[in-house]
């Protein structure tokens, strides 16, 4: 397993005019995040999404519209949200795919797909990367997410410079589908480590103790994870404007599931961490951002929720 992205994040590589157009698929958060770091590094990305309006403020920002980024770009990065969405979109654009394309595929999908999609794209001479990423768009927005890639070395190699803006970190996990895979394992932890916290700090009201300082204590102890980093103050300050949305992880949480089962394993973790979620998107927060969930633990006992 190959750990590239040594260099800076920020470090600029010369790349002549084709190298510097890239394509972007999707124009979600994760998306839009990754657009804003290509245009500040210095290339041309031509965008596309379903809903076109999504597009102006990236244009705005020196983005070009296309109305087949396929057809005019050699490496076109796809963001979206299933990997049954990648394939329709697929479908739709697959007039501009042609032999030796790279498409980078950040989507979080179910990995058999994920592989079978990849070995079509193959028999076409079309080199496909699953590369999703670990972070929230705010994270990819300042170059601080991690990237794990699957697929062929002549592709990964060749979009080395696509990673240096992607993530600080970068890893290389194997052949196609693998990255998918690895991903479900991230965002197990993480979303466990998440849900911890929120059950932490609801038991910290519980108690009549400040969760503004029991945040503080948590972070400073061996408790501590990455999740009071990104998701702390804003489960203390009820601020739950979107950096990765609720319902977007558990939608995550089924892949990991039927994955498990798959391989008959049983994850009673993360099972209850579904039901959790369940309950906060039937409570309406599905659309907020996944700190969320402290709702659903502080409203068990209601004296907690005013």
């Amino acid at each position: 397993m190959a750990d590239l992205a040594r260099r800076p994040v920020n470090h600029r590589v010369h790349l002549n005019s084709d190298q510097r157009r890239i394509g972007v698929i999707g124009l979600g958060l994760m998306g839009s995040a990754l657009t804003a770091r290509f245009l500040e590094q210095g290339y041309r990305v031509v965008v596309w999404n379903r809903t076109r309006e999504k597009a102006g403020p990236l244009v705005g920002q020196g983005a070009e519209w296309g109305d087949n980024p396929l057809a005019t770009c050699e490496r076109v990065i796809i963001s979206l949200y299933t990997t049954e969405v990648v394939e329709g979109v697929l479908a739709e654009l697959g007039a501009g795919l042609r032999v030796g394309q790279i498409l980078v595929d950040t989507t979080t999908g179910e990995p058999g797909q994920t592989a079978l999609l990849g070995a079509r794209m193959a028999e076409r001479g079309v080199w496909y990367l699953d590369a999703p990423i670990s972070g929230s768009s705010e994270q990819t927005r300042r170059g601080e997410a991690t990237v794990m890639v699957g697929g062929e070395d002549e592709p990964y190699e060749a979009c080395a410079d696509l990673w240096r803006v992607m993530g600080a970190r970068v890893f290389h996990v194997g052949s196609c589908g693998s990255a998918a895979r690895m991903k479900l394992i991230s965002n197990l932890v993480l979303g466990l480590n998440r849900a911890a916290l929120a059950e932490g700090l609801a038991f910290a009201e519980a108690l009549g103790v400040s969760p503004a300082a029991a945040l503080d204590v948590l972070a400073g102890s061996n408790a501590y994870s990455r999740a009071m980093d990104v998701k702390g103050r804003k489960m203390v300050e009820r601020d739950f404007s979107v950096q990765a949305r609720l319902t977007q992880h558990l939608k995550d949480v089924h892949l990991m599931l039927d994955a498990a089962a798959n391989a008959g394993l049983s994850l009673p973790l993360t099972e209850t961490h579904r039901r959790l979620m369940e309950q906060a998107e039937a409570a309406g927060l599905g659309e907020q951002d996944n700190s969320a969930i402290i709702e659903v633990l502080r409203k068990r006992n209601p004296t907690l929720a005013s």
